[in-house]
Parts: C-alpha cells; structure tokens; sequence
C-alpha cells in the first residue's frame, strides 16, 4: 500500500506533481475544450499547470499526498499567476478558432480574482486511478490546516461542475462564474478567513 503521508512537493518532483494533475483533468469538460485531441491534451496540458501555477514551487506552496497521488498548488497571499505566461501558452497552443471565447474567459476570471490579501488555489487533482477514496479531501484539509492560521479567505476557479459540492464541504461558496460561447463555464468560489 502506498503511504498516504501529506508532505511538500519538492521543484525536482515538478514532474511528477504535473503528471498527477493531467491524469486528474482528463476527463474535465473546460481543459478538454481546450485540447480535445487526448494526445494533444497530454502534451500540452502539462505546460498549461506551469504556465498558470508553476510559482507555487517557487513559494514552497505545492503539497501531496500518497507518493503523489494527490497533488496542490497554491499560491500565498501576495504572488499571482503571470497572466501573460498563461496567455502566451494558449495562445501558442489552443487552436485559433477558439481563441475569442478563451480570452473572453480569461478576462472574466481576472476580473473577478480577488482584489484583496487571500491564498490562491490554481490546481488540485488526484489521479484518475484513486479518485472517490478520499485522497482529495485529506490533501485539501491538510493544506487548509497551512492556510488558516494567516486568517485569510482562500480562493479558487473550478472548471468541472462535478468538483462544486466538493469545495463546499470544506467552506467554499460559489460567487460567480465564467463563460463564453462554446467553453464550458468555470466556477469561482471563495471560503472566508477562518
């Protein structure tokens, strides 16, 4: 049996934190949008996770679980993804017919991350062969025992609407949502400062 230690994720395991990530968004309806194509979708997803959380392991903010089973980026108060890296990316990967409906996401979802101190939580995902036995929610517990004692609220964007009932039973609430032309939507949701 694996061990199910919650431990930091370490730059030089960045690898094997980001091939956890894509097995856990494989079947997401807003990243498959982006990368249909299974095979494109595994190539390049992986540069998507660190274009848009790849700071995490420059803050020591990346936790998992089980020999990386589960896996968190986060992002402290204060250190905000490079929205022009993330744009970059797509652009350079994302096929051009869906380019306006994609920007027009981003756009919105830049213009609802909040604007005050909060902890920032870009990616979370179990591998797909573990899913549903309780991996995810003692990562995201163990990781909001790091993240409460700043008192501060703590912020997220689903892109798969299956994962909503998940973050509410750990205080998050829904505050809005992002969506344009054939994307699927993405959720934002918030938990107060604890």
């Amino acid at each position: 049996m694996r061990d199910r230690s919650f431990a930091p994720v370490a730059r030089t395991d960045e690898a094997s934190a980001y091939a956890t990530l894509v097995s856990a968004f494989v079947d997401d309806p807003v990243e498959r949008w982006l990368y249909p194509d299974r095979q494109t979708y595994l190539e390049r997803f992986p540069g998507f996770l660190a274009a848009f959380g790849g700071k995490a392991f420059d803050e020591h903010a990346v936790w998992g679980l089980a020999e990386f089973a589960a896996v968190a980026m986060w992002l402290p108060p204060g250190v905000e993804p490079d929205g022009n890296a993330i744009v970059a990316y797509l652009t350079d990967t994302v096929a051009p017919a869906k380019h306006a409906n994609m920007y027009a996401v981003l756009e919105q979802m830049d213009a609802a991350h909040p604007s005050f101190p909060h902890w920032y939580l870009p990616w979370l995902g179990v591998d797909a062969a573990v899913q549903g036995t309780g991996l995810g929610g003692r990562l995201l517990k163990s990781c909001l025992d790091i993240v409460d004692p700043d008192h501060l609220p703590a912020y997220l964007e689903t892109p798969n609407p299956r994962s909503v009932p998940f973050y509410e039973r750990h205080g998050f609430v829904v505050t809005g949502r992002a969506q344009a032309g054939t994307c699927p939507p993405v959720v934002f949701m918030l938990r107060s400062a604890r």
